[in-house]
Parts: C-alpha cells; sequence; structure tokens
C-alpha cells in the first residue's frame, strides 16, 4: 500500500494498492493482447478516442489542477498551467495519428516498386518522475496511442493518484482495457518485469541519468527501442548586451517553477562580469517579491521540495557550497514555515568544480558565476556530462548563431525562460538522453520503418 502525503502540509490525502509481480504481468499480458486490434484500427478512429479523452480531462480541468497540487506540492497557477500543457500533447496527437506518413521510392528494378511504410512497434512501457505528474504521462501515452502502441504506465511512487485518474477519464473516453494499463508498486522490480519482458518493444523514461543507465542496461538484452530524458545541468548565459528585465524575468520563471524541481531548470547562471552587480540587485529584488507558500490559493507561489530526500539534498549542497567560501546573497537556509519549505536562495563566489556545479541542484536555488568573453561562457556552458537545454540571453544575431552552434544541448533557448510545447522536440544530447518528445519527431520513436520490393507483379 502507497500512501501519499501532501509535501506543503505533510497530510495524507489518499492511498493506492500497490500491484505484485504477479498482477503486472498479468497487466503486460493484457497490454500484448490489446496491441493487435488497437494498431489495426484507422488512424482517424485512434484520433476520435483521443480527442474524447483530451475533451473530457478539460471538462474537469480544475479537479485535476486541484488534486495535482495537492498531491506534487506546485502552487495551483503552475497545476493549471501544466494541465494545459499536458492536454496540448493529447490534442496534437489526436491529430498527428493521421499524419504517419510513408514513401514511395525511385526503384532500383525496372520491374519492382519501392514502398516504405511505417508500423507501430509494438506493445510498449513508459516510466514517468513526480515532478509533471499530468504532463509527462499525456506525453507519451498520446504519442503511443496515436501510433498504434499499446502502453502501460508505471508512475512516481510520490504522485501515483494524478496517473489513476487520468486512466479513469480514458477509460470513459473509450481507451479499451489493455491499450492503456498502470502498475503501482516497487520500482526495482516493475522495472526489472518491463525490461525483461520481449514482448514490450519500447521503453520511455523520464528520470535521472543513473537509473536510466540501469535500464538501458536491462533493456540490452531484448534490444529494445527507448527514449531516455535523463538529468541536467543547464546554464543560463547573461551577456551584456542582454535586455536585463526579461533576463531577470527568464531566469526567476524558469529557476522557480516548480520550487526549482524541473529538469530544464537553470542549474548553472553565467552573468559577464561587467553586469554582475547590477544583474544581482535585479535578481534579489525579483525574487524577493515572490511569497513561499502552500499552493491552493490563487497566484504563484514557491511550493515545497516534494520529499525529505529532495529537502535533505538542496540543503546539504548550499551548506557544501557555504562551506567552501561561496557568498549569500539571499536564503541560504530552511525556510521559517518548516517542514519541506527551503528559502529561495541566490549564491555566487562559487567554482566551476562545486557541487552545485556538477551536480542537478533541483531546488530554489540561484548559483551564479562571472564569465568575461563569449568565448568562455560557451566553454564553460559546455562543461559538463549533460545536455538536456541551454539558455541565452543576448541582442546580437551574430552571437546568438553562434550560441545555437556552439552549446551542446539538445534545446537551446535563446532570450526566453520558457522551453516547452506540444509542437516542438524536447530531448537532449551526452548524459542527458537520447530520442525525443512532442512535435512529429516524438511519433517516429513509436513506428518501425518499413522498407517493401514490390517485384514479380504486372504494374
Amino acid at each position: 500500500m502507497l500512501i501519499v502525503y501532501n509535501p506543503a502540509t505533510a497530510e495524507e490525502i489518499g492511498r493506492v494498492a500497490t500491484h505484485s509481480t504477479d498482477e503486472v504481468k498479468a497487466a503486460l499480458d493484457r497490454v500484448c493482447a490489446a496491441f493487435p486490434a488497437w494498431s489495426a484500427r484507422l488512424a482517424s478512429e485512434r484520433s476520435d478516442i483521443l480527442r474524447r479523452w483530451h475533451d473530457s480531462v478539460k471538462a474537469d480541468k480544475e479537479a485535476f489542477a486541484e488534486l495535482l497540487c495537492r498531491e506534487n506540492g506546485k502552487c495551483l497557477s503552475e497545476a493549471r498551467g501544466e494541465i494545459d500543457y499536458g492536454l496540448g500533447f493529447i490534442e496534437w496527437y489526436a491529430e498527428e495519428a493521421k499524419r504517419v506518413y510513408g514513401d514511395t521510392l525511385p526503384t532500383h528494378d525496372r520491374n519492382a516498386q519501392v514502398v516504405v511504410t511505417k508500423e507501430a512497434v509494438g506493445p510498449v512501457a513508459a516510466i514517468t518522475p513526480w515532478n509533471f505528474p499530468f504532463m509527462m504521462i499525456t506525453r507519451k501515452v498520446a504519442t503511443a496511442l496515436a501510433a498504434g502502441c499499446s502502453m502501460v504506465i508505471k508512475p512516481a511512487e510520490d504522485t501515483p493518484l494524478t496517473a489513476l485518474k487520468l486512466l479513469e477519464y480514458a477509460r470513459k473516453a473509450g481507451i479499451p482495457e489493455g491499450v492503456l494499463e498502470v502498475v503501482v508498486g516497487d520500482p526495482k522490480a516493475i522495472g526489472l518485469i518491463l525490461t525483461g519482458d520481449p514482448r514490450i518493444r519500447k521503453i520511455s523514461f523520464t528520470g535521472s541519468t543513473a537509473v536510466g543507465k540501469l535500464l538501458a542496461a536491462q533493456c540490452a538484452a531484448t534490444v529494445k527501442k527507448m527514449t531516455l530524458e535523463l538529468g541536467g545541468n543547464a546554464p543560463f548565459i547573461v551577456f551584456e548586451d542582454a535586455n536585463l528585465d526579461e533576463a531577470v524575468k527568464g531566469l526567476v520563471s524558469a529557476k522557480l517553477r516548480n520550487c526549482g524541481q524541473v529538469c530544464i531548470s537553470p542549474n548553472r547562471i553565467f552573468v559577464q562580469r561587467s553586469i554582475l552587480q547590477t544583474f544581482l540587485r535585479r535578481v534579489q529584488a525579483a525574487v524577493a517579491d515572490i511569497e513561499v507558500d502552500q499552493g491552493l490559493r490563487e497566484g504563484f507561489v514557491v511550493g515545497p521540495l516534494v520529499n525529505q530526500a529532495g529537502f535533505d539534498k538542496v540543503a546539504h549542497l548550499v551548506e557544501q557550497a557555504k562551506a567552501a567560501g561561496a557568498e549569500v546573497l539571499m536564503g541560504g537556509k530552511p525556510h521559517a514555515k518548516g517542514g519541506l519549505f527551503y528559502e529561495p536562495t541566490i549564491l555566487t563566489g562559487l567554482q566551476d568544480d562545486s557541487p552545485l556545479a556538477t551536480e542537478e541542484i533541483f531546488g530554489p536555488v540561484f548559483a551564479i558565476y562571472a564569465f568575461e568573453d563569449e568565448e568562455e561562457a560557451i566553454r564553460r556552458a559546455n562543461q559538463t556530462e549533460f545536455g538536456l537545454v541551454a539558455y541565452a540571453y543576448t541582442r546580437a544575431l551574430g552571437r546568438s548563431l553562434r550560441l545555437s552552434s556552439g552549446l551542446e544541448a539538445g534545446m537551446v533557448i535563446l532570450n526566453s525562460g520558457s522551453v516547452g510545447t506540444a509542437s516542438v522536440p524536447f530531448g537532449g544530447i551526452k548524459q542527458s538522453g537520447y530520442g525525443r518528445e512532442g512535435s512529429y519527431y516524438g511519433i517516429e520513436e513509436y513506428v518501425h520503418v518499413k522498407y517493401v520490393l514490390m517485384a514479380g507483379a504486372h504494374f
């Protein structure tokens, strides 16, 4: 039995029965049995069902937002935004289901034609994190079902309630048993079952790089296709020619979203030395205006860390930095509210080998570093094993072009703190993973390309 707590209040908000090994295997049996009929449906039929799912969830958006706020700890305005974001994927892939195109190629044989088709890879599985428990599920499920795959989802132990509510609405919309299943329980045991079953042809995972590597090793035995969206260490570069108002606004929004518990959160903030003091004053003023509080209220607030382990990690990283000589401009300690709340923190005087620079912080900590010129900024930004996203603010067109090619990341965001929408490809390089979610690239992750030579026929 999983007991689910509100991170902001520590109150119990629900209990979820966990699945035994036999129950997980039975769910996989249903997913595999449902695949042939689901993949054989017309694309327009799958599209219509996804559209009904979208509409039914949208009609009860506020109920989902309140559940998400209580289960995850993010504020209500962010929860609503996440639901809009997640609904966008269902809507997008309801349309993309009808646009999985093949090709006819110039033939190499006078008596034959060459056709390329795209077919659903088969039954698939997804393992989703707690920080976006609504959007991460809809992004994976909508894509898989649109392509013709059946899917089993294993949600995070901290946030299973949102997943189960989505399943309830999926059933009402006509997504049959087996086409979508949710299993809850021990992540190691379920992971071994999902990766070890040869009938599961693809795994989509969002989470830490360490767990992603483990899953990849386990999937190797059955040569599964994988999409891995792993850890990040995002640089956020501010040049002296930047619009500082926009840069501060973009930074604070991106950093404090979900209390910094976001894989694309700015982790290392590089500011050109000539504007450093001005920038620091503006960031302090902007952060000082934001409340720290539980999220069931109108307006944006910084909520709690999701659990004690997350809280302890942030506190430890800050204490390490302080011991190494970092200057605390704001915060730097647990919040007076107690519990899992931590003060928004601004630190300077850090070194590039500091744990704050090499590890994913996943908390409301602004770690700010000075740099001299463009070449140094790019070199230091790339000085990481990760490559998910990189941000930069500059008004110079030439520099923007150099940054877009020089920064080692799957996504480069210039003069904005906003990254995602359903119509763009989301994903990283290096140890941030591989594969893409979103846009028409996302559905390509769930299909096989089949070459057909049609010879010996009369055309």
